[in-house]
């Protein structure tokens, strides 16, 4: 599984970054970025979660 932000529509809330930091990266007013190109199985559940609660819904979860 792998993660991608759609950046141009990212809002840098920061909810990704809180709910799965060993995916998601985003500090101060900087866009989200993926910090991982392969999602690890044990991190799939809060991957999912963050791109359910982007307000933006620019991250995708591809299989």
């Amino acid at each position: 599984m792998k993660a991608e932000i759609n950046k141009s529509g990212c809002i840098s809330c920061g909810i990704c970054a809180d709910i799965c930091p060993e995916v998601f990266h985003q500090e101060g007013h900087e866009k989200a970025s993926v910090k991982v190109r392969e999602i690890p199985i044990k991190l799939k559940n809060e991957a999912e979660t963050a791109e359910e609660q982007c307000p933006t819904n620019v991250i995708k979860i591809r299989k």
